[in-house]
């Protein structure tokens, strides 16, 4: 078995336990207790029971502990992988998007992302997928826009023709409608 590794000496278990009782985060005051019953004596296995881990955990804990304090105890976000596309390569994708295709060069009319991904294998030799492309369409500030789909044989100058146009609901009587008579008050009669 190999010797554990010591915790670092400007902490004790006591002070541990005071920045456990101040922490907002729950995964690093369970750290912490675990981490402050090595210095008051502790096995690595207790603080693992405490931890809810297994012991190479806490070991990772120590490390973290002893490299960075208590805010190495913190979780923090993955930095995730390397980005596809440099700065280069994501300026002259804006440029090419602003400027729209050339239907003779490049042999569309309008610029899809699977376009896009040809485009940027033919000119950098960059392997993406659409999901990339897209992302990257979205963080330089370009939104997926289609226009309204029309019919090939539309004519507009026949469209008023064929436009359909009904009657209103209700009409006002025209000049061989019979009168209404009216009395001597002025008001309609019921008619005899």
């Amino acid at each position: 078995m190999t010797k554990a590794i010591s915790l670092r000496v400007d902490y004790d278990g006591t002070a541990l336990r005071r920045l456990a009782k101040k922490a907002k985060d729950a995964a690093q005051v369970r750290r912490l207790l675990a981490l402050a019953s090595i210095y008051d004596g502790g096995s690595r296995q207790y603080a693992s029971e405490i931890g809810g881990v297994t012991v190479q955990i806490v070991r990772d804990w120590v490390l973290r502990f002893n490299e960075r304090g208590p805010a190495g105890l913190i979780n923090t976000k993955a930095p995730g992988g390397r980005a596809k596309l440099n700065d280069a390569q994501r300026q002259a994708l804006a440029k090419i998007v602003e400027s729209g295709p050339i239907p003779a060069v490049h042999g569309v009319v309008r610029w899809r992302r699977k376009d896009l991904v040809q485009w940027l294998f033919q000119e950098f030799r960059v392997s993406v997928d659409e999901t990339t492309v897209g992302r990257e369409l979205k963080t330089l500030g370009f939104a997926k826009l289609s226009a309204r789909p029309r019919h090939y044989a539309q004519n507009e100058l026949e469209r008023e023709v064929f436009k359909k146009i009904s009657p209103p609901r209700w009409q006002r009587s025209g000049r061989n409608a019979r009168p209404t008579r009216t009395s001597k008050s002025g008001g309609p009669t019921k008619p005899e």
